[in-house]
């Protein structure tokens, strides 16, 4: 049997919030692949890694490809690091480009590796030795902080995952409006759904596919199978130029990031989680319309947020009350707040004690400290201070999901509609 030898090509942090992307300049070695006779094995990669690392790109995503480690193989790797070079957004202090080169299988303690850049905080020293201990060809680009995701993207095994088409605009058209035409985006989303997904926000008539940063993705289409993109694409009108699109293979919404915790007090800041806990306070909205309560369990508590952009979500949060058994999914912020990206009521408390109900009709009230209850209406009295629990009706379901709105999800939460 042959053995067949692969180049594995990680690319990041190349963008900055003010333009490019690194799926952007991988398009464009694409392409230059393709001029040269390179083919690439499978779709390229895009990887999200920890949304609440501290230091990220803008979506946090690396971008890895594959292809036949031959005699192109020189050439391969002269055409990415000259497009890095190129397009990297260098006068960006945070932006801090790495790319990575290894030849060879994935081994099991890449993709460990790779599971903790999803997880956790790596620094880049760590990438850098750990890179140089596998074998990888590492090239630095600044103080190269793209090496943490570019040896993750080519590492991370996807059990799970989706794709998306990224549509691209002319660089004359960056920073302005995107010119889409919206009906057709609604028309696309009805006629291909659920193959394809999060176009659309119908509670806030918000188009999920057009970014807000003045990037050159001019739309983002998502799907479960590559097929139904490119119907998607003929049926989405647009009056400016598309100068490439690209498919990629992705972890975005398989809610790869989050691990289960058997307790609260297991886990850690920046670390994204699902876990069960019990309401301890009625939700609270302050200033800036953001909502917080607290759950606890036998091990600890920690705060919960359901921040404004969530909309109306916050309404379906405000429903819980103490007593609620929930499984929230989310991560640990600056803060140390759990931000809440979708919750299931495990167990609902649907009983409130009042005070009892005179036989007048009345309802008692407190005849003082241990002395039982009295009626004002008629001044009967009753020795006992038991309050009597009333059955109540709850808006919530018990094991139901609620989830954060389309305009609101992060890259890798799991929607709903990917669940069930």
């Amino acid at each position: 049997m042959i053995e067949i030898n692969y180049l594995h090509i990680g690319i990041d942090d190349t963008d900055s919030p003010d333009g490019m992307c690194t799926t952007f300049l991988a398009s464009q070695i694409i392409n230059l692949f393709e001029d040269n006779g390179i083919e690439l094995v499978d779709y390229p990669k895009l990887i999200r890694l920890n949304p609440f690392a501290r230091f990220k790109t803008r979506g946090n995503g690396g971008v890895a490809l594959k292809i036949l480690n031959d005699d192109k193989a020189e050439l391969a790797r002269s055409i990415v690091l000259e497009e890095v070079e190129k397009l990297s957004m260098f006068d960006c202090d945070n932006t801090n480009p790495g790319v990575i080169f290894y030849e060879g299988e994935i081994t099991r303690e890449m993709q460990d590796y790779a599971f903790r850049a999803i997880y956790e905080f790596i620094t880049i020293e760590e990438a850098e030795e750990f890179g140089e201990s596998i074998g990888c060809e590492i090239h630095k680009f600044k103080k190269g902080r793209g090496i943490i995701g570019s040896i993750a993207a080519i590492s991370l095994p996807l059990a799970d995952y989706t794709f998306e088409l990224l549509a691209y605009r002319d660089s004359e058209n960056y920073g302005t409006e995107r010119q889409i035409d919206h009906a057709s985006v609604y028309r696309m989303d009805k006629e291909t759904y659920p193959d394809t997904f999060e176009n659309i926000d119908y509670s806030e008539d918000y188009i999920a596919i057009e970014p807000k940063t003045p990037c050159p993705v001019l739309y983002g289409i998502r799907s479960n199978i590559p097929e139904a993109l490119q119907r998607a694409k003929d049926i989405v009108q647009v009056n400016e130029p598309i100068v490439d699109w690209c498919i990629f293979k992705t972890n975005q919404h398989t809610d790869m990031h989050i691990q289960k915790a058997s307790r609260i007090s297991d886990m850690k800041q920046f670390g994204c989680y699902e876990v069960v806990g019990t309401v301890k306070n009625k939700p609270t909205i302050i200033d800036g319309g953001h909502m917080f309560f607290y759950i606890s369990d036998g091990s600890g508590e920690i705060e919960c947020g359901a921040y404004e952009p969530t909309k109306n979500f916050r309404k379906t949060v405000s429903h819980l009350r103490p007593g609620d058994v929930i499984r929230v999914y989310g991560g640990i912020g600056e803060q140390k707040t759990f931000n809440i990206e979708k919750f299931q009521v495990i167990e609902l408390n649907d009983v409130e004690y009042k005070n009892p109900v005179c036989e007048c009709g009345k309802r008692m009230t407190s005849a003082g400290r241990n002395k039982g209850f009295k009626c004002k209406k008629c001044g009967r009295r009753i020795e006992s201070g038991k309050k009597v629990p009333i059955k109540i009706s709850r808006s919530l379901k018990n094991h139901w999901f609620y989830e954060t709105p389309v305009s609101a999800r992060r890259h890798l939460s799991k929607p709903l509609c990917r669940m069930f």
